[in-house]
């Protein structure tokens, strides 16, 4: 039997990817790649008011990000963990989720899987379709799908596929963030 939180209370969150959504990526040749240092991890201008702004309304905040440098040897798990520390002195999060395998482990964890947003939805008593996944890859929008969620693609211009039907495309987190309380005003 699964053990309900918060007093049996549904909630609804808004799952964030990290690189490219939160903090700015490296984009090399048109393809973007974590930060593999702690000094290059920037966050974008408008993140610290968006989060606050979700949260204000009612809303759970969770980071789900897929960091394979880590499982295939690039970057240590201390650095990636480093900037997750950073991450939540500078947000009101309630959860980061990583998952840390290569893209050759098929974990279940790994995006476009929905195993991140799936375990948070059962730890946080979570309504997946009251909830949001903001991401810049086809992966994050794919994963979101595979969980029912509403999807937000942040179009950051990759030489890479888009997403095929998301919800929306935007510009910036605050363009998402706008969406999401504008469509959810009434509740």
């Amino acid at each position: 039997m699964i053990e309900k939180k918060n007093n049996n209370k549904v909630n609804r969150a808004v799952f964030l990817d990290r690189d490219g959504v939160i903090n700015i990526s490296d984009v090399i040749n048109g393809k973007p790649y974590a930060p593999k240092e702690l000094d290059h991890f920037i966050l974008y201008d408008d993140v610290v008011d968006s989060v606050k702004r979700l949260k204000q309304a009612g809303f759970l905040v969770i980071v789900v990000t897929n960091q394979p440098d880590v499982g295939n040897g690039k970057v240590k798990r201390d650095t990636v963990e480093s900037m997750h520390v950073l991450l939540v002195q500078s947000l009101p999060l309630d959860k980061i989720n990583v998952c840390y395998h290569s893209q050759t482990d098929g974990c279940e964890c790994r995006k476009p899987k929905p195993g991140m947003i799936l375990n948070s939805a059962e730890e946080f008593n979570i309504d997946l379709s009251a909830s949001y996944i903001v991401g810049d890859r086809k992966s994050d929008i794919e994963a979101g799908e595979a969980a029912g969620c509403k999807t937000i693609f942040i179009e950051r211009n990759y030489l890479e596929p888009a997403p095929v039907k998301p919800d929306i495309a935007c510009k910036s987190l605050t363009h998402a963030v706008n969406y999401i309380l504008e469509k959810n005003i009434s509740s």
